[in-house]
């Protein structure tokens, strides 16, 4: 089956996967009705902008990367079934937020060499992986705020802050080049998270760990803003007096 023919097939398994998980985790959670329903609504917009970043592409396909990066966006969406009550309630879910986290992180290499591996790499499976990885650290940032306070939901908004502001700048939506220390920030925020939501670990430590998180996140959110605005102005300067 080709690429394009699998892409229906993978996200109605997608979906279907994460209905059934979804049903089984709620069953057994000790959560009200109306805090259940809120962890499912949040799961199934995780899934749905999953299954949506596959079936908007034009020419629409699907690829064996893409199907990783599938998986884990359904563990990041169990995620957020847990995730969402343990922010109202504080009641924590014990080990089960975490290993699904720490699944969903663990697995996150794994879509590249994948994509590697079979030659199917393209910027659209890039961009799809770098949404899930910052759903998976929304969705931890949501758990953390039971544990160490409602500021952790600032590590996991701070993507989308940058999203959203490049709506107003586009100069902030051009690419970077690649950074080594961007790309070790960005995968200490999911293991900071982690660190704070393991049973045990000392409240001491399951603050610190995130704040160090965030400040670091903080900086690299804002050198690449400058950067990106420096890179603007050059070309500006670039540009022949009279030509717009």
């Amino acid at each position: 089956m080709s690429g394009a023919e699998r892409a229906v097939p993978d996200a109605f398994g997608a979906v279907s996967g994460y209905v059934f998980s979804a049903l089984v985790l709620t069953s057994v959670s000790p959560s009200g009705l109306l805090l259940q329903l809120a962890g499912l609504c949040a799961g199934a917009v995780v899934t749905g902008a999953a299954v949506g970043s596959v079936l908007r592409r034009i020419p629409r396909f699907s690829t064996p990367a893409d199907r990783v990066t599938l998986l884990r966006a359904i563990l990041v969406a169990l995620c957020a079934v847990l995730a969402v009550p343990q922010l109202f309630t504080g009641r924590r879910t014990d080990l089960l937020l975490p290993l699904l986290g720490a699944a969903a992180f663990l697995l996150d290499g794994l879509d590249g060499v994948v994509a590697r591996r079979t030659g199917t790499s393209s910027a659209a499976g890039a961009r799809f992986d770098s949404a899930t990885d910052a759903a998976l650290v929304l969705v931890l940032s949501v758990g953390a705020a039971s544990v160490a306070g409602p500021w952790t939901l600032a590590i996991g908004a701070m993507y989308y802050a940058f999203v959203a502001a490049g709506l107003l700048r586009p100069q902030l939506r051009a690419v970077l080049p690649a950074s080594a220390s961007r790309k070790a920030i960005g995968a200490f925020q999911p293991f900071a998270l982690l660190i704070a939501l393991l049973p045990g670990v000392p409240t001491l430590a399951a603050g610190l760990v995130p704040a160090l998180a965030l400040g670091l996140l903080a900086v690299s959110f804002t050198r690449d803003v400058v950067q990106l605005e420096r890179l603007h102005r050059a070309g500006l300067r670039k540009v022949p007096a009279g030509i717009s």
